[in-house]
């Protein structure tokens, strides 16, 4: 049997996967010879999908033909309305169907897709809006009582309201603006037009609208698509068909598609006929309850909705059969969770980690398979058409097993932030992309993540990793959630500190015994928190999964 690397370079070689070189951008990067011209293209193949039922919200089911039809005629109303390619439009609600035909109709005309997340208050939506001058808000019922102050002032060309649940105020219907023809209209879309502006986190500042274009996502799109072509010939299985003649696969979309993890799960979704669930929010009793009731194949999240995920499973005595993959991604992965989905589906579940960030159009680094159960600790090789290299603070890139920032290169990174040139070359320089990560790569090609560069804990004088002392953390079967910071030391400079997630706030101070004792045997003495805060709430996180750590530090103040 070949190897993965050996697979990788057969299927680029020739075919529908086949690389070559382009130098558009003044460097070279590898292209996919035969990919989509655009998003809208990948719309426009799913005509042959027909009857199969695309979205599943709750009772309600959608089939291909109708979002088609849709899509189309929410392109057409947009565009009576005034938007045309490169207009900015604002999406901004929870993850239901509309927020699918809402984005699709914007890639067919062109329009650019700002994705608001839905967990921000007005002013931080106001913001977002502000900044990249959206003209057409695409909201539901909740955002329009959040935005109601706003759209009284008027500037806004259009809005549209997807589930009003009964509140009042002004906008057009969603299902008035889609109850048209539904032909798509004409329009020119080329590869570096953009396509959608997703906001950073925004954990410190502002946050910076990532500007992704048609050839970002398209090559996001060919890289999940050949990943799971790569899967299947280490399966032994070299067939490839079109994915009309496939069995249809279906997936569970926990990631919210503001979010470029979700974005990644609905365009491959749409783009392979599968069938694509959503939730209102997420719950996973009801989220296992959905994997049973629709037979699903693939479930994707953040870290902790996947360990809550196997643990609605364990706790009910239920080993979903359906399960082919487990993808989680988000934050930093623990070993312990990749050990556990082995352990629980006897390896039959395939994990798969993808480092990426917004600003690289997802994952350029992955692990999966067999590979992840045997590096559970990595997050992977790079993909077929990133270029990623470890770099010192002088520039300089380092040789194996040496620990520097993770620059990236390649037609997945974003042309940079919206109307902020300065803070665009300061991440995009020269074309290569400061992740501000810390990791390293091993002599086999595998990289490992250990740390946000702003988050290295000194210690005098020795760098702890937050993300290690993490993971060792989560192995104690009493932790359901760990996070670790570092507090100001007059003698050593910083001091380590874990906020802990447990059931039972009375056996705190045994299990920081034990804790401390389980540590010592397994960490540098330096690395071990010394400080500890115990809590049965759920850690601050930001929507996309990431924990709030400047929340954490107030609790020790």
């Amino acid at each position: 049997m070949p190897s993965r690397s050996e697979i990788v370079a057969e299927l680029t070689r020739e075919g529908p996967f086949e690389l070559v070189e382009d130098t558009s951008l003044g460097y070279p990067i590898k292209v996919y010879r035969h990919a989509p011209a655009n998003m809208r293209a990948i719309l426009e193949a799913t005509r042959q999908f027909d009857e199969r039922v695309f979205l599943v919200y709750n009772d309600e089911a959608i089939t291909y033909r109708e979002h088609f039809r849709r899509a189309a005629a929410l392109a057409r109303w947009l565009g009576k309305s005034g938007v045309g390619k490169g207009d900015r439009v604002a999406i901004g609600m929870r993850n239901y169907p509309e927020w699918v035909i809402s984005f699709w109709a914007c890639q067919a005309i062109g329009a650019v897709v700002v994705a608001i997340n839905a967990w921000w208050t007005g002013e931080e939506i106001r913001y977002a809006l502000n900044d990249s001058g959206a003209s057409v808000l695409l909201i539901d019922g909740e955002r329009l009582t959040r935005l109601r102050p706003i759209i009284d002032l008027g500037g806004f060309r259009s809005v549209i309201v997807a589930r009003r649940g009964g509140v009042e105020g002004p906008g057009v219907d969603f299902a008035e603006a889609t109850a048209g023809e539904g032909v798509l209209p004409s329009v020119e879309i080329f590869p570096d037009d953009p396509a959608t502006i997703l906001y950073t986190s925004g954990t410190t500042g502002k946050p910076k609208g990532a500007v992704a274009t048609q050839r970002n996502h398209i090559t996001n799109f060919m890289n999940t698509l050949l990943a799971g072509a790569v899967g299947k010939a280490l399966m032994g299985d070299f067939t490839s068909l079109p994915p009309g003649e496939l069995p249809q696969n279906s997936a569970l979309q926990t990631f919210p598609f503001f979010h470029i993890g979700g974005l990644t799960g609905l365009y491959a979704s749409t783009g392979t006929g599968s069938k694509l669930v959503v939730m209102y929010k997420w719950n996973a009793a009801e989220a296992l309850e959905l994997v049973m009731k629709h037979g699903i194949a693939a479930v994707s999240g953040v870290p902790i909705v996947v360990r809550q995920l196997l643990e609605a499973a364990a706790q009910a005595g239920i080993n979903p059969a359906s399960i082919m993959g487990i993808s989680a991604g988000g934050a930093s992965v623990p070993p312990d969770l990749i050990q556990r989905i082995e352990g629980q589906f006897q390896a039959k579940a395939s994990p798969t980690n993808g480092y990426g960030l917004t600003e690289t159009t997802s994952a350029v680094i992955v692990n999966s398979g067999q590979e992840y159960f045997k590096h559970p600790d990595s997050v992977g090789r790079s993909v077929a058409t990133a270029e990623v290299e470890i770099v010192d603070e002088q520039g300089r890139f380092l040789a194996d097993n040496e620990i520097g920032e993770l620059w990236v290169r390649g037609p997945n990174v974003v042309c940079g932030y919206w109307g902020n040139p300065e803070a665009t070359e300061a991440a995009f320089g020269g074309g290569w992309f400061r992740t501000g990560d810390l990791g390293y790569r091993d002599s086999d090609g595998f990289y490992y993540v250990v740390d946000r560069k702003k988050d290295v804990i000194i210690r005098g004088g020795e760098n702890v990793y937050c993300a290690e002392v993490e993971a060792q953390l989560l192995v104690h079967p009493m932790v359901r959630d760990a996070a670790v910071i570092g507090l100001p030391d007059p003698v050593y400079g910083e001091r380590v500190a874990a906020v802990i997630q447990i059931d039972e706030l009375s056996a705190a101070e045994e299990l920081r015994a034990a804790l401390m004792d389980m540590l010592a045997e397994r960490l540098a003495r330096f690395k071990v928190p010394t400080v500890y805060h115990f809590m049965n709430a759920e850690l601050p996180r930001t929507a996309t999964g990431k924990v709030l750590k400047r929340e954490l530090r107030a609790v020790f103040e």
